[in-house]
């Protein structure tokens, strides 16, 4: 009988393929084992095993596996099923769930290896100076890769000799899968088998005496012994006696001391669990309760809670509740900032059962965290983690924390899935049967309106702990202030009185501005050219760190130009301001304050997140000026003031969503101050203190926000009364994208009617050159969404077989935020 598997590639190819294996094999695999199976005329790729069947394919002959990759599988099945309804609901395919879910260093791909045929008699005198080159440096070495043919002959483009050395029949290629991951080994030593008695001991002692250093090794290796009886390493034994590596080589040499390997996680979270869990006030165990009422009920569960009032000791309530129950605990952040403070919060009470996934760790990292969860370790009990940490090969999950649940950082925008943290984090709680809780202090329209609805429970914290008084919210008029004259550079008169006062009293200051970079905009005062991306249609933002002009869309840039590319004036000035120019006026308007910055260019590095966030903890800092990265959920017991430097910017923003995004980022900024017993202080400038809702945010008037947002997105059918997917069209030729979107989108209506918008440029329309256009359908909830997206798929199914727009990019992003 043959045995046949179905696997998923890691490519965005919507059908799964089909492979032939043993009876033995078959008998060995099951679903969620990786396997290397060719590909193509001869790429190997990492697949990952579907079903094991008897059933041969009709369209091809299946090919053999090249290689079983796991002893245990890799990926279980409630992982499948959630990769499936992801792929689904988010109009991608399983390939493309697979490659973002598994770390890399999981998806083995073959490299190409060059090796001299032997079989073959070359003339040298025939070859050319760069085949000469590869086939001389294949006589030293039996096999190069790619890149050291590259290196050889000095070019970027080695395909064209590879392809001559071919055709003589003077090299030959193979594919060979390489592993990627490496474990960390720690060396350690012991005492050589000969010398563990006491006799031995004392001899060689003895014979020591001539040799201090040598002796000082041995001696400062008991001491240690006798201290702990954990394995000593070869770093604390050279810490502890002051010798050198090469002293304790030499002990090796001889064999009076051992050398071993253990192998060591690279992430350890050593603490201990010093710290009882708080007993919570009557506000935080009433909205405990009313959680446990609707975590009985299997209901997703919003916590509103003011911000400070101490939502973060209701979850460590929670996850003590449900580590004594022997479950595993996965909590989602928004931004890997906020992972900074919350572990060592966590790990006061919860000691070494925590581990950390998200982007700014290595490969090697997440794939041992990764194995951590998959045998249910100890260390990884409970999760922190970002939107990635979704994927993990959780089997014994029991509650989900979704905190800060209203960011929109929580939405993939690219590559696909396009999928948001948030509701697929319900899904996996409902495989799971486990409980899910929504935390934040500014909920998303749509997770509020469920719980008016009565779809998901309800919980409230409307004091902020020790009643704490809300901060002081003033709405500056900048418009005025400029008027009378009463500013300097950009900030009010106002600001500054307060910023005086804070750092007299040696309290802290945060400064909010939501663009990074010196200005946005450079231009002539001659003509009123503005540099441009060469690959964007967008205006270059200087940088004055480093003296250039970038893009942030696709990182172009470029040196600061001494004259217009235009006209030759050198007159230019900037238009406009960012983070690094507020950075430069406070340190001239206050040259005795310690200031410093947080946005993507400072926090670019593996820790730089942990640095910034712990010298202003400390108070190293005076004065924090960042972007939205401050808005979110940390806790800084010091800070009295709240400096907004332009509210207009958030609220004049074409996007559907601007006002309630313009609410929540104020309204969280603003929590940051005034978190311990004196009140604090927020000062918004805006050109437009009149505008609802900037009053809503000094009135903390969520509610009225709600309504008005609800009754604007029922006139105007947008979510949460309407599903939007918005479908968007990428092509390097301008032409061709507006036939192939005018022709999509009247398909489109025929099918659909009035619902569909476009198609339209968006503000940006051109980036890393690739034309966009967008089309927006509106789904009414009434309507399916399944066979909505059935439809669609069958229009792009027959948009694809014109030749003309078959290479247009079609890219669905549903529940566009």
């Amino acid at each position: 009988m043959e045995y046949f598997v179905n696997v998923i590639l890691p490519i965005p190819l919507e059908r799964q393929f089909t492979y032939s294996v043993t009876s033995d094999e078959a008998d060995f695999l099951s679903p969620g084992m990786r396997v290397a199976v060719p590909f193509g005329k001869s790429k190997i790729y990492t697949a990952l095993v579907l079903t094991i069947h008897n059933f041969p394919p009709n369209a091809y002959e299946a090919k053999e596996i090249d290689q079983i990759l796991d002893e245990v599988p890799l990926v279980n099945q409630l992982q499948l099923r959630h990769w499936e309804w992801i792929a689904n609901y988010y109009m991608c395919t399983l390939g493309e769930v697979m490659r973002s879910a598994l770390p890399s260093a999981f998806l083995l791909e073959s490299e190409t290896l060059i090796l001299r045929n032997d079989s073959t008699h070359v003339d040298e005198s025939q070859l050319k100076d760069d085949e000469f080159l590869v086939f001389e440096a294949l006589q030293h070495q039996s096999t190069l890769k790619v890149h050291e043919v590259s290196a050889i002959v000095e070019r970027k483009n080695v395909l064209p000799v590879l392809n001559r050395l071919l055709e003589k029949n003077i090299i030959y290629l193979k594919e060979e899968v390489y592993e990627q991951y490496k474990p960390k080994l720690v060396k350690y030593v012991k005492l050589g088998k000969d010398y563990l008695f006491d006799t031995a001991l004392e001899a060689l002692l003895e014979s020591l005496t001539r040799a201090p250093k040598q002796s000082q090794v041995v001696l400062s290796l008991f001491q240690l012994q006798g201290n702990s009886k954990k394995p000593i390493s070869i770093t604390d034994l050279e810490k502890y006696s002051n010798a050198s590596k090469s002293v304790i080589g030499s002990l090796v040499d001889k064999g009076i001391l051992e050398e071993y390997h253990i192998r060591m996680d690279r992430v350890r979270f050593e603490g201990e669990e010093n710290s009882e869990v708080k007993s919570l006030n009557e506000y935080q165990l009433q909205a405990l309760a009313n959680i446990k009422r609707s975590f009985e009920e299997d209901k997703v569960t919003l916590l509103k809670g003011v911000t400070s009032s101490g939502k973060t000791e209701v979850y460590v309530q929670l996850i003590s509740e449900y580590l004594e129950k022997g479950k595993q605990i996965l909590y989602l952040l928004p931004e890997i900032a906020l992972t900074t403070q919350l572990i060592s919060r966590l790990q006061d009470y919860f000691g070494e059962r925590i581990s950390v996934f998200h982007s700014k760790y290595n490969i090697q990292e997440r794939v041992e965290v990764w194995n951590n969860v998959l045998i249910g370790a100890q260390k990884a009990q409970i999760v922190i983690g970002a939107r990635s940490s979704l994927f993990l090969p959780f089997d014994n999950l029991g509650l989900i924390i979704v905190d800060e649940e209203h960011e929109g950082s929580f939405k993939q925008f690219d590559p696909a899935p396009r999928y948001h943290a948030r509701d697929a984090a319900i899904v996996l709680a409902n495989l799971h049967k486990a409980n899910i809780l929504l935390g934040s202090a500014t909920p998303s329209i749509e997770s509020y309106y469920n719980a008016k609805r009565g779809k998901y429970g309800y919980a409230e914290i409307n004091r902020r702990f020790g009643n704490v008084l809300m901060p002081d919210m003033e709405l500056v008029d900048f418009k005025e202030a400029l008027r009378k004259k009463r500013v300097k550079g950009h900030f009010s008169e106002r600001l500054l009185e307060e910023i005086e006062e804070s750092l007299g009293n040696g309290e802290q200051i945060i400064l909010f501005q939501n663009r990074r970079g010196f200005a946005p905009v450079l231009e002539c005062l001659t003509c009123g050219h503005t540099p441009q991306c060469s690959n964007c249609d967008v205006t270059l933002t200087y940088h004055q760190y480093k003296n250039q002009l970038r893009c942030h869309y696709c990182s172009y840039h470029t040196a600061l130009p001494d004259s217009c590319a235009a006209c030759g004036s050198p007159e230019l000035d900037t238009k406009g301001f960012g983070t690094e120019q507020v950075e430069e006026e406070v340190k001239k308007l206050f040259p005795e304050a310690k200031v410093g910055r947080m946005d993507l260019d400072t926090t670019r590095g593996k820790h730089a997140y942990e640095k910034i966030i712990t010298s202003f903890e400390q108070q190293e800092l005076d004065i924090l000026v960042g972007t939205q990265m401050l808005t979110k959920g940390l806790d800084f017991r010091n800070v009295s003031l709240v400096g907004v430097m332009n509210a207009d910017s958030l609220l004049n923003f074409p996007d559907f969503r601007a006002h309630e995004r313009t609410f929540q980022m104020l309204t969280q900024v603003s929590g940051r101050a005034g978190r311990t017993q004196k009140r604090g202080k927020v000062i918004i400038q805006t050109y437009n203190p009149y505008h609802q809702i900037l009053k809503q945010v000094t009135t903390g008037d969520y509610e009225t926000m709600f309504t008005e947002q609800i009754y604007e997105r029922e006139q105007y059918k947008y979510p949460p009364l309407n599903r939007i997917i918005k479908i968007t069209f990428k092509h390097k030729n301008y032409n061709t994208l507006n036939e192939a979107t005018e022709w999509f989108s009247g398909a489109l209506r025929t099918h659909f009617g009035g619902t569909v918008l476009g198609p339209e440029y968006p503000p940006i329309s051109r980036i890393r050159n690739q034309y966009l256009k967008n089309i927006l359908v509106k789904i009414d909830k009434s309507e399916s969404l399944g066979k909505t997206k059935k439809n669609i798929k069958r229009i792009e199914k027959t948009f694809k077989s014109v030749s003309l727009f078959r290479s247009v990019r079609v890219i669905y992003n549903v529940d566009y935020i």
